[in-house]
């Protein structure tokens, strides 16, 4: 059938009016959601960076570093963004400047902008053991006060909310403060409410302060650490969180007192090397699903191998307290329990052996003395320092304690133990045929070398799981030389 010559115009004049209906409502759906990207008014972040990039910092500091495997000890220089939270100078900062193995010193805070720069020496705090976050001390001029940021009590976020973040820019643009805009892309509420963003930042954004979309101050965000980085109670390593400040701010009204050089043999020490009752191993040896400690190894004359403690039981409850351990995160609040109640003390046990309960008492000892910790001997004759090898090393790698001897910390550079191919981690267990088991036969057996003066000296070593002799020759005069300059 033909249609009227008018019907058909009405139709394609209706048609071109929903096509350009269609592209009117699509071009203020784009105007919408360019919209929604900008979820803050250009006002509104120039109010809140105005209010609290004066209150930001840069903590300066440098750090020692030892390695558990080797024992060598190295420094480096680091820098970390800070935010003032007090009129007195106290200054939050990321809970990375102090983890296991790692000690700053020399540290500074440098306050202020746009070439008023002023910087401060400062004091590191003891770190809380639940919030990977630092708190520093500036230390100022008697009745000198500093801007400082003020969190809002109850302030919150809400899923899929956008939060505003002030950051520090590198040394190339002058430290200068900063926004940028993410949002809450998850909230977990167990252990503990935890605000998880939803793309990932740079350190340079790890104690900037956290604004929601009211203007309230919520807290600041931070990264957990992993088990191997030296976490505690709570891990959720990797992903960027905001840490509401209920989590912290008793300790900025009660700050805490100034961090000494970790003595490790103030704490309590078990003995034993452990993992989780998983579901998986309770399942396998028919026992309940409800945690535990497994004792998968125990270090010779440790308190736990004289009580009686077996490598497969499970500790299902220590001093009174049930352990109901599943995951690795899980096993940091054993240990903690651990260190705390105090050497010296006896404290009852179950465990689970061979799925029936056997109670057990153990006396807790010292913690043997680490990694960090240890005693070096600096050797001018071969060009290398040597450290005692401790506890915690033998039981990183393996080490039986029938193996006695120092380790190699360093190498110098063009010495003759380099030329030789000693490097960090070699165990040396004699030296030239003399034994060697621990620092003084060490020292010993290099000072009756150098005196006879050997044109070659063989030093017996392990290296991994291999042993064999190294074939080092000493340069007798260079080394004296260098001997005396010294």
């Amino acid at each position: 059938m033909t249609l009227p010559h008018t019907f058909r115009r009405s139709r394609t004049i209706n048609a071109h009016r929903w096509a350009l209906l269609g592209i009117v409502f699509c071009a203020s759906w784009l105007v919408g959601s360019a919209n929604a990207q900008e979820p803050f008014s250009p006002a509104f972040i120039q109010t809140q960076y105005q209010r609290y990039a004066p209150a930001m910092a840069v903590v300066f500091y440098s750090l020692e570093i030892t390695n558990p495997a080797t024992g060598e000890v190295a420094r480096r220089d680091g820098r970390a963004p800070g935010l003032l939270v007090s009129e007195s100078g106290l200054v939050i900062t990321h809970g990375h400047m102090q983890v296991e193995n790692m000690e700053p010193f020399n540290i500074r805070v440098q306050v202020g902008r746009e070439g008023n720069e002023k910087e401060y020496p400062a004091k590191l705090l003891k770190k809380p053991d639940d919030i990977n976050l630092c708190f520093v001390q500036i230390q100022a001029s008697e009745g000198e006060k500093f801007p400082h940021a003020v969190f809002q009590p109850g302030a919150t976020l809400e899923l899929g909310e956008p939060v505003l973040i002030l950051t520090v820019l590198g040394e190339t643009l002058d430290y200068t403060p900063s926004v940028m805009i993410r949002r809450v892309g998850a909230i977990l509420d167990k252990p503990r409410t935890t605000y998880c963003l939803d793309e990932p930042l740079g350190l340079g954004a790890v104690a900037g302060p956290a604004i929601n979309r009211k203007g309230q101050l919520v807290g600041v965000v931070g990264f957990d650490l992993s088990p191997q980085e030296g976490g505690e109670l709570y891990v959720r390593s990797g992903h960027p969180l905001v840490y509401q400040s209920d989590l912290f701010r008793a300790y900025i009204d009660n700050p805490p007192s100034e961090s000494q050089p970790r003595d490790a043999r103030q704490a309590a020490w078990l003995g034993i090397i452990n993992q989780p009752l998983t579901d998986d191993l309770a399942e396998y040896w028919g026992l309940p699903k409800n945690g535990g400690i497994v004792v998968s190894s125990i270090v010779p004359g440790s308190p736990a191998s004289q009580s009686g403690l077996q490598r497969g039981d499970v500790i299902v409850e220590f001093n009174g307290i049930p352990i109901k351990a599943l995951q690795n995160r899980e096993m940091l609040a054993f240990t903690k329990l651990v260190r705390e109640t105090g050497p010296g003390k006896t404290v009852p046990i179950t465990v689970l052996r061979k799925g029936q309960p056997v109670h057990l008492e153990i006396t807790l000892g010292e913690r043997p003395k680490t990694a960090r910790d240890a005693e070096e001997y600096e050797d001018t004759i071969f060009g290398l320092t040597v450290r005692e090898i401790t506890t915690d090393l033998r039981m990183r790698v393996n080490l039986s304690e029938d193996v006695q001897g120092v380790i190699v910390s360093r190498v110098r550079n063009g010495s003759a133990a380099q030329i030789a191919g000693m490097r960090p981690g070699v165990i040396i267990m004699s030296v030239g045929g003399l034994p060697v088991k621990n620092l003084t036969e060490y020292e010993d057996a290099v000072t009756r070398i150098a005196r006879q003066k050997p044109p070659e000296v063989s030093v017996f070593c392990r290296v991994g799981a291999r042993t064999g002799f190294f074939r080092i020759r000493p340069r007798w005069e260079a080394d004296s030389m260098e001997t005396e300059r010294q």
